[in-house]
């Protein structure tokens, strides 16, 4: 599935100006790129928002909305984990997670191109004695209205690609970060009409690359499988011909950047930081706010401003 941005009229945004910030926002990052002629593009990366009815948290999601709307962006992609615990819990437990989430999500004014984290599942491993589901991934999709969990779509001359990031695998883990063949080679047809020279921006709930656990753990340390895409060589072996300049990703909590031939790595902290704790490993509750323009790139991790109310020994 292509989708093309009709919904909204984005030359008139294009005119709108620039936009003062103010509040909740840390410094500018910029470096160069080879992007679109066509125009420049402003998006908001928001992920792991971990959605629930607690603490206060219905609270938290509509500033982070008002916040997200204050950035006036083009477009808003949002990096999954959009719910909590779905993947262990029947669908009727998860109705309240999903109708908060979406009061958050029908908040935001600009489109939401969403992606699937292991989270947004329902009972693709149960806990609570309900089945299997025979399809984990049914109401990510009702409620996000896509017919898929990958696609793509283009805005003014950058080519954004939606990767499904999450294989069930029972066992320890449970689930692996993993791009299966049948989306490796519908990735390999999506680039085919692609422009070698098109700027192209993969978005993944789980990383595709990260030095997270070397810097916590120890240089030498593995990331667990269910932390990292372990099959991640192979996908970028696919893009390495093409203008391959953003990854976005999530997962993680942190606020994490990594350049590799030419691609920069975006680890997007967390709506919910340490899962609506506080801070994880000093990321605040935030969300990056990205300008892409004809050659090159300036983004911002916002900190919305959100001081965690979930008790300690919960």
């Amino acid at each position: 599935m292509t989708i093309s941005m009709t919904r909204r009229n984005f030359l008139n945004k294009l005119m709108g100006g620039l936009v003062l910030f103010a509040g909740g926002c840390s410094k500018k990052w910029a470096w160069p790129i080879r992007g679109s002629d066509a125009g420049s593009v402003r998006l908001v990366f928001y992920t792991d928002v971990h959605a629930r009815t607690e603490w206060d948290t219905p609270k938290a999601m509509a500033l982070a909305a008002d916040f997200i709307n204050a950035r006036k962006s083009d477009v808003v992609v949002a990096g999954g984990d959009l719910i909590t615990d779905g993947f262990e819990f029947s669908e009727s437990k998860i109705v309240p997670r999903w109708d908060a989430y979406m009061k958050m999500h029908r908040a935001i004014k600009a489109d939401i191109y969403p992606v699937m984290g292991n989270n947004d599942m329902t009972a693709a491993i149960p806990v609570d004695g309900t089945p299997v589901a025979d399809n984990p991934r049914k109401v990510f999709l009702e409620r996000m209205g896509l017919e898929k969990t990958r696609y793509s779509f283009d805005i003014v001359g950058y080519h954004f690609i939606v990767l499904d990031s999450t294989r069930i695998t029972g066992g320890k883990y449970l689930y692996q970060g993993f791009i299966d063949f049948s989306q490796q080679e519908w990735l390999k047809e999506d680039l085919s009409t692609v422009s070698k020279n098109t700027p192209v921006i993969i978005v993944t709930h789980i990383p595709l690359m990260t030095s997270f656990y070397s810097a916590v753990e120890g240089a030498t340390f593995a990331a667990p499988p269910n932390r990292v895409i372990v099959n991640n060589c192979e996908v970028l072996k696919v893009l390495e011909n093409h203008n391959l300049i953003l990854v976005l990703q999530g997962h993680l909590h942190v606020n994490e950047m990594i350049r590799w031939r030419g691609a920069t790595f975006i680890t997007g902290g967390a709506i919910c930081g340490k899962w609506w704790r506080g801070n994880w490993y000093g990321t605040e509750e935030g969300f990056y706010d990205i300008t892409l323009t004809g050659n090159h790139v300036e983004c911002s991790y916002i900190d919305y401003g959100w001081e965690a109310r979930r008790p300690s020994n919960k």
